[in-house]
Formats: structure tokens, C-alpha cells, sequence
């Protein structure tokens, strides 16, 4: 089954692949309506937490990736797609968990500008840095031929154009973009969810019949993430919304992205492309229980713990 899984390609069927980089880049140009250069004067005024959430992100996060690729040892593609999603920047979501988490929600602002700026370079060397070193998933990297300048290439496409275009409107136009910023980040994001749909919908028989394989280790992962995150921020003695926010831009990867360039470089690579969807999926479910954890389910489990 490994070797099946290693030779699934799942497909967008026709136009798919412009559509997700589209919307996409739609959902970016809606993020950075709402940044302004104060919030990066303010990361420079203090720039210890948001230091300590870019290395857990962008170096912890991917040496973790590849110690717990190291103990598992997934089939080949499949870890492919966790150093992928490893390599990822934060989801746009993962300002309102911060938000519902009552974690520091200008942190959490301050850390998207600066991963999406940092995924524009760091994205395509940490994948391929990390899965270089694991000598299953080099094998296929070496079969494909990865073209990096491309990678770069569609990464600023769709990350860096957009979010230039979104602070420069910002920044001339501010009352424009505060009041079109909800609606263009509300359209992209159902015409993204919208297509995923479609798209589960036409690989239906695959994801059933793989899935099992990539469940367990998306919860690990993600679990490795959150904690991995709250972790660092704990051993530097941040304030506990500074913990929370970085758990959470650590554990809420951008998936959409990693999937987007799954399709345009490894023509939907099975193994790849489920358990970087897959992660999509429950790490929306994992960011609401630990928001509601952090929220409210803290104090009242510890209330019933009080009284019994």
C-alpha cells in the first residue's frame, strides 16, 4: 500500500489549478488590505515575541517535521507533504483563533506580515533544505527535478504581489480598505472552500481509500506544532496571550499554499496532496477546541474540578 500511495496522483480537473491560484492570491490581497507599515514600526519597537514566533515557525517547526519524519518513517511521498506543510507560512485564519484564544491578537497580526514576507524565500529553501536530508523523499525530489527559481517564482506570484498591492491600497486608500477587506478575504475564502469541495468531491474514492494513512500523523504533527510552540514561548518567558498566539501561528499552517504548489510542481503527488488537505481540515478543527480551551473550557474544567 505504501507504493500505491507513493504512485497516487490526485487531479483539479481542467482550469482547477487557476482557480486555486486566484483565490489564493485574492485571500492575500484581502490579508494585507488590513496591514499597515505601523504594524512593522511596532515589531521593531518590540520584536522579541515576534522573533521568538518566526524561528518557532520557520526553524523549529521544520527540524521537528524531520525528527518525527526520522522516528515514523511515512511512505515517501507522504512525508514529502509534511516537510511541505512544515515549510508553509501561518493561515490566514489563525488571527481569529488568536482572537477567540484570547491570545495577543497584535502579535498575531504582526507575525502573518512577517511570515508571508519570510515564505517568499524561506517556503522553497525549508522544503527543500529538509527534505533533501531524508533520503526517501531526496529520491523523488531528484526524480522530479524541483526547479526552485520556479517555485520562487509562483510563490511571489501569489504571496508577494498581492501583498504589496493590499498595503499600498492601505496605505493611499485607507478607508477603501477597511471597507473592502472583509469582502474580498469573505469571497476568497468560500471561492477557495468552494473549490475544495469540488475538488474532494472528483478525488472522493482516493480520499477514502488512503485517508487512514495520514490521519494519525496529521494529529501528531499538528500536536507537535501547537506545543512546540507554546514550548519556546514558555522557555523565554513570554506573557500567556504571547504563548497562545504563537502556539497558534506555529500550528495553523497555510495549507492552501502547500497544496497549490503540490499541484504546480508535483502534478497532485497522492501522498502529498492528502495529507497536506487533510491538515486543512483538522487543524480548523484544532484551532477551535483550543481556542474554546483557552477561551472558556479552561476555567469551567477547572471549576468542575474545584467542586467535585
Amino acid at each position: 500500500m505504501t507504493e500505491s500511495i507513493d504512485a497516487l496522483q490526485l487531479n483539479l480537473g481542467e482550469g482547477g489549478l487557476m482557480v486555486m491560484n486566484v483565490s489564493l492570491a485574492v485571500i492575500m490581497f484581502g490579508v494585507a488590505l488590513e496591514l499597515t507599515i505601523q504594524d512593522f514600526k511596532d515589531i521593531a519597537k518590540n520584536p522579541k515575541s515576534t522573533l521568538i514566533g518566526s524561528f518557532s515557525q520557520f526553524l523549529l517547526l521544520p527540524f521537528l517535521t524531520f525528527v518525527l519524519v526520522w522516528l515514523m518513517q511515512p511512505a515517501p511521498s507522504v512525508a514529502l507533504g509534511m516537510f511541505m506543510v512544515a515549510a508553509c507560512p501561518g493561515g490566514n485564519i489563525s488571527n481569529f483563533f488568536s482572537l477567540l484564544a484570547k491570545g495577543n491578537a497584535a502579535l498575531s497580526v504582526s507575525m502573518t506580515a512577517i511570515a508571508t514576507l519570510l515564505a517568499i524565500v524561506m517556503t522553497p529553501l525549508n522544503f527543500t533544505f529538509w527534505a533533501g536530508l531524508y533520503s526517501p523523499t531526496n529520491a523523488i525530489l531528484q526524480e522530479i527535478s524541483l526547479d526552485l527559481g520556479k517555485v520562487f517564482e509562483i510563490i511571489v506570484l501569489i504571496l508577494g504581489i498581492p501583498l504589496v498591492l493590499g498595503m499600498i491600497v492601505r496605505h493611499f486608500k485607507s478607508n477603501v480598505a477597511e471597507k473592502i477587506s472583509p469582502w474580498i478575504k469573505g469571497f476568497g475564502v468560500i471561492f477557495f472552500a468552494g473549490f475544495v469541495i469540488v475538488a474532494f468531491w472528483t478525488n472522493f474514492d482516493n480520499f477514502i481509500a488512503y485517508v487512514q494513512f495520514v490521519l494519525l500523523l496529521v494529529f501528531i504533527h499538528n500536536a507537535v506544532a501547537l506545543t512546540s510552540g507554546y514550548g519556546l514561548a514558555r522557555a523565554f518567558n513570554l506573557p500567556e496571550a504571547d504563548r497562545r498566539s504563537i502556539s497558534i501561528e506555529t500550528g495553523i499552517q497555510n495549507s492552501g499554499l502547500g497544496l497549490l504548489l503540490i499541484f504546480n510542481f508535483f502534478d497532485g503527488l497522492g501522498g502529498m496532496a492528502l495529507i497536506t488537505a487533510w491538515w486543512g481540515i483538522w487543524h480548523i478543527l484544532a484551532g477551535m477546541s483550543l481556542g474554546w480551551y483557552w477561551s472558556v473550557g479552561k476555567k469551567s474544567i477547572q471549576r468542575v474540578i474545584t467542586n467535585a
